[in-house]
């Protein structure tokens, strides 16, 4: 479980590194979408930052988040610059593909796909359990 300060630290992450990634260096997409931030998760002692990208136009994942990887000197020393007042270290930055939007997709298409019967309505005027004897915790007849 994260402490509270892990959790300032990610969030304060999560919403510089969106600003650094659509306003300071947007010339790293080449033209094309730059990735939301989806979690960032900090280590106990907040040197390390695993920042998890969602990907989810276009089949090029591998190839945007490899250009990412290859920059992440270059957004560590952007994000540096916009927390130098608000933190006392800049973590390093580990940059990983989030795919649980694709998954949940995939998963919502598989369950439409299910064949499952509707189940038959319930009478009230016919309750087949009267046929059972169920057991009695407390027996009138046997009372003093």
């Amino acid at each position: 479980m994260e402490s509270k300060r892990q959790q300032k630290m990610a969030s304060l992450l999560q919403q510089e590194l969106a600003q650094v990634l659509q306003r300071d260096l947007p010339h790293l997409f080449s033209g094309g979408l730059v990735p939301s931030i989806s979690t960032v998760k900090v280590t106990p002692d907040l040197a390390v930052a695993r920042v998890y990208l969602s990907l989810l136009i276009g089949n090029d994942a591998p190839e945007r988040l490899a250009a990412i990887k290859e920059h992440t000197k270059e957004i560590r020393h952007a994000l540096g610059k916009r927390i130098r007042n608000q933190a006392r270290v800049v973590p390093e930055l580990t940059f990983f593909h989030d795919d649980s939007a694709a998954y949940a997709a995939h998963m919502d298409q598989v369950l439409s796909k299910l064949d499952i019967p509707a189940a038959p309505p319930a009478d009230s005027d016919d309750d087949s359990t009267t046929d059972v004897p169920r057991p009695r915790l407390f027996n009138p007849k046997n009372e003093e």
